[in-house]
């Protein structure tokens, strides 16, 4: 080698050495700038002076390149820096998630050309996605959780090598669908485009993405038929597509994928039959199919199923018997076939597998008594089999049910007394017995059940006193005992449920002075009414303006020193108290024979044949009822006449701005409201066919009748004739928002008020984005909002909505002047033009009364000031915006208030463009849930016995 040569080499060397250097220096300058970028102490193992292949977090070669950096869940804030793939030339692995960036994507990760796996879920991305195309190595790819706008980027359909593709949970896309070249991913298994703006059809070319192990699809907008097509996957475990609008029949050519082990294609239009190849299924697991209108019986071949855990087919129009054998196989963890048509026996061996958690068969034709093996459901938490037609006993030995939360056997024929044996359940948190034929005393021992919440034992056959135990119960928020035939005075122990929202001990034989102690429960709601109550009406009461709860007393009276008009109550005088006091003994002995009476009454008005009564007015009713038109919304388990023989005065629990609206109980335990139009004839002359169908009504028919949402109040059906028209909707035992909020009865607390506000959202957001097309209600406002007995709410009253016939996507607007003052928008106001935005800002003047506890309008707002005038005023500093939270509601929700005060804020900015749509507000609900950490209900879809087999993996090394 010549000297020339050697002279040559070693400048090479040095020289190679010289960029190795500058390449480290330059990888570690990075590490440097992200430091600077980010705030997070996970960061401060990064030393300065330490290699940075021993960094945690980061993988080099074994030449010392940086390939992977993984800070997922490390809690960083700030910006990432934009040119990593300038410092990492070989980068192969960037997980970031779960850290708040507060840019949107950075634009040079398309210049790492060895890069296989990207996660950023839960980043807080926004911004578009620029074209991926360059990413020809990439194998794993998961953007989820993010708030990504834009158009959605196809190119990554041309990522021919991706394994996993995840989307889920980006709201903001521009609506886009699947192209057809999408079978060009032959090599991916794991596709999850959730929430993400999809619509229109699946191409049946998925069919040929025969790899496929995970395909979900759900919570978007997709029509059309569901692809026989995908009966192709042979390598399927998981098909999720629910909540679309996905139509026609389930195609049997599902049965060929035998891997599947979760099927999931709720809330959809689907109908007909379930095809038996997929009863069949040799891994099915778990089984979703509620909420579609799917009929025919039950799936028999599910019966013979050795791994099915979790069966919903709730609200479908299901019938016949399910077979007895059902369960005897499997070891189920959650059954749901409630609002369905069902009959006959229960399945007596659901709880063979020793795994039940829930039991949920409310709301069919279920009848005969409770299968015994239902006492051995050791692991059960939720029992409701209400709204049947049960009878018997109900067994001592469900109350022994260690685990058991809910029990909910109302609206059946159970009779006999109720167990002793109530004192064991401990766990037991809401006991609902209403409506039933349960007789005897209400035993001592229920107050070992000390985690009641809530209580209903109304309108039964229970007799006796009311233990003075019931009062160590100090959890209970709701009791409910009317109905009865109580005989005993009024326990001064239940001055002692300091948690007490709701009291009803109406329509008893309760006698005796009213506790001055009771009092102290006040403001919350009660009812004493129709009694045998006695003595002074107690000032607390007096002064609280809640007499109207012991009406119906008329041994009840007021102190003289009362300046009172209320004609209920006589005034009490000394002479009539000395009068009193010398009777009580002639009451005391008459008490024990008015029992006797009061007990035969109930019986026979319970049992007593009404045949008279039809016979006086069969002619009449025949005639009434015959006479009108009758458009039924939904199957109906009801005789639709017994809704005309109700139609009484006494029935009347409110009047509306168009007629009056009745509570009808049903013969077969259920009840329903019906609103009665006023007639034409009695306001003044109309022609004749304007009386057919009035224009708010026709609005009401055309747009509730259709809807099928939880949180939109359901239309049976209604009638309509020349003289009158009816409407029959669900009942909702708790009235409405505003008589919740304002009525001065009880304190909801923040917790249930975020529920009612997130419910109001769900329902909107619905009739803004899920329909088409798209519904304004354009009087969203507190008495609109209907409560039901779990305080769910139910928007109501579509007499002023209109649907919209939008224009290019567009809300086009109406000029049809409704709403009410407080409530309406301040552009609505004087242009009379509504869109979507109007119910924004009507929402948002909601969730200020949910917040603040006031009314929209009030004297101290000023005049001609509303709630939103007001709110505005006080926030501008963070002490004035805790002085606008409801007092009434505990001050460990302070924070919480104030998020969604933010929200309330937003949604009534004066600018109809700068509020947000619906889906972004019950996003907003959800990220401000101040009970999100707890564990909640079967309808969040806990599917742990299955996650092992189709959990998505998070490197590549998982797949």
């Amino acid at each position: 080698m010549t000297i020339q040569k050697i002279v040559t080499l070693v400048f090479f060397l040095t020289l190679s050495s010289f960029v190795q250097g500058t390449t480290k220096n330059d990888q570690a300058q990075f590490f440097v700038l992200m430091k600077k970028s980010f705030t997070g102490n996970s960061l401060s193992n990064w030393a300065i002076g330490k290699p940075i292949c021993q960094y945690k977090g980061v993988g080099c070669d074994e030449q010392g390149n940086v390939t992977n950096i993984d800070v997922s869940g490390w809690s960083l804030s700030g910006q990432f820096p934009d040119d990593v793939c300038t410092y990492f030339p070989r980068l192969q692995v960037l997980h970031l998630g779960h850290n708040n960036f507060q840019n949107g994507f950075p634009r040079h990760i398309t210049d790492c050309s060895f890069l296989e796996e990207l996660n950023m879920t839960a980043t807080s991305l926004t911004g578009q996605i620029p074209d991926l195309s360059s990413l020809k190595s990439l194998k794993l790819l998961d953007l989820s959780n993010n708030k990504l706008t834009g158009d959605f980027p196809l190119s990554i359909f041309n990522l021919t090598n991706l394994i996993l593709l995840n989307f889920n949970e980006n709201r903001q896309f521009n609506p886009w669908q699947l192209p057809e070249h999408i079978s060009t991913l032959t090599k991916l298994k794991w596709m999850v485009l959730t929430v993400c703006k999809l619509h229109g059809p699946i191409p049946t070319s998925i069919g040929n993405m025969t790899s496929l192990i995970d395909l979900e699809l759900s919570g978007n907008r997709l029509v059309g038929k569901v692809p026989r097509e995908l009966g192709q996957l042979k390598n399927l475990k998981l098909l999720e597509l629910y909540y679309n609008q996905l139509e026609g029949e389930i195609p049997a050519e599902l049965g060929n994928l035998t891997e599947l082990v979760d099927l999931d294609m709720s809330a959809n239009n689907l109908t007909g039959k379930v095809p038996g190849s997929i009863s069949r299924l040799p891994n099915l697991s778990v089984l979703q199919l509620y909420h579609n209108a799917l009929s025919g019986e039950f799936p028999s071949a599910l019966a013979n199923s050795t791994t099915l855990t979790i069966l919903s087919l709730y609200d479908n129009l299901f019938t016949g018997e399910v077979p007895q054998i059902f369960g005897l196989s499997s070891a189920l963890l959650a059954l749901d076939l409630s609002e369905n048509q069902f009959s006959g026996k229960l399945p007596p061996f659901l709880c063979n597998g020793g795994k039940l958690n829930y039991i949920l068969l409310l709301q069919n034709m279920f009848s005969g008594e409770l299968p015994k093996g239902y006492v051995k459901c050791e692991s059960v938490v939720r029992f409701r089999v209400n709204y049947n037609q049960l009878e018997g006993r109900i067994p001592e030995e469900l109350f022994t049910l260690p685990h058991v939360s809910i029990i909910d056997v109302s609206y059946n024929d159970f009779s006999g007394p109720i167990p002793t044996t109530i004192g064991s359940a401990k766990n037991l948190s809401e006991l609902f017995m209403q409506s039933n034929k349960l007789s005897g005393l209400l035993p001592s021992e229920i107050s070992g059940a000390t985690n009641l919440v809530k209580l209903d034992l109304s309108n039964n056959l229970l007799y006796g006193p009311i233990p003075s135990s019931i009062g160590d119960l100090k959890s209970l928020n709701l009791l409910l005992l009317q109905g009865n035939t109580f005989n005993s005075s009024i326990p001064v122990s239940l001055s002692s449920l300091k948690s007490l929202n709701y009291l009803d001990l109406s329509s008893n034989l309760l006698m005796g002075n009213i506790p001055e102690s009771l009092g102290e429960l006040l403001p919350n709601s009660m009812n004493l009414s129709n009694n045998l109550l006695s003595g002074t009406i107690p000032l607390l009461f007096i002064k609280g303006g809640v007499l109207e709860s012991f009406s119906g007393n008329p041994e009840l009276c007021l102190p003289s020193s009362v300046n009172s008009s209320d004609r209920n109550f006589q005034t009490c005088s000394h002479s009539y108290n000395h009068k009193k006091t010398n009777n009580i003994v002639w009451i005391i002995g008459t008490s024990f024979g008015i029992v006797i009476v009061g007990v035969i009454l109930f019986i026979k008005r319970y049992f007593g044949n009404k045949k008279e009564v039809m016979k006086q007015d069969n002619h009449s009713l025949s005639s009434s009822f015959y006479s009108y038109d009758v458009k039924s919304f939904h199957r109906l388990s009801f005789d639709q006449r017994e809704i005309f023989e109700a139609m009484v005065e006494k029935n009347i629990v409110g009047y509306g701005g168009s007629g009056a609206v009745y509570k009808i109980e049903l013969s077969n335990g259920g009840v329903v409201a019906a609103k009665k139009l006023w007639s034409h004839k009695h306001k003044h002359s109309v022609s004749e066919d304007q009386l057919v169908l009035d224009k708010e009504l026709k609005t009401e028919v055309e747009t509730l009748g259709n809807i099928r949402h939880k949180n939109i109040v359901k239309l049976y059906c209604y009638f309509s004739s020349l003289d009158c028209s009816l409407l029959v909707y669900e009942y909702m035992p708790n009235e409405n928002l505003w008589h919740a909020l304002h009525g001065g009865k009880f304190v909801l607390d923040w917790p249930i008020r975020h529920q009612i506000a997130l419910g109001i959202a769900q329902g909107l957001a619905y009739l803004h984005h899920d329909l088409n097309p798209p519904i304004i209600h354009r009087d969203i406002k507190s008495t609109n909002i209907l409560l039901d007995i779990d305080y769910q709410p139910k928007v109501a009253d579509f007499g002023i909505a209109k649907v919209l016939q939008a224009r290019g996507g567009k809300d086009s607007s109406t000029t049809v002047i409704a709403g009410t003052y407080g409530y309406l928008a301040p552009e609505y106001a004087y242009s009379s033009k509504a869109t979507t935005k109007c119910d924004v800002y009507s929402f948002g003047v909601v969730l200020m009364e949910l917040i603040t506890g006031k009314k929209p309008v009030e004297p101290e707002f000023g005049d001609s000031k509303n709630i939103v005038y007001w709110v505005s005023t006080k926030v501008e500093t963070k002490e004035g915006a805790f002085e606008v939270l409801d007092k009434k509601v505990s001050d460990s929700f302070k924070e919480d208030m104030i998020k969604v005060l933010r929200i309330a804020i937003h949604c009534t900015y004066s600018m109809p463009a700068q509020r947000p749509t619906m889906n972004e507000v019950v996003q907003l609900l959800i990220e401000a849930d101040p009970c999100k950490f707890n564990c909640c209900n079967m309808s969040n879809k806990k599917k742990s016995d299955t996650e092992e087999v189709i959990n998505k993996p998070k490197s590549i090394y998982d797949l």
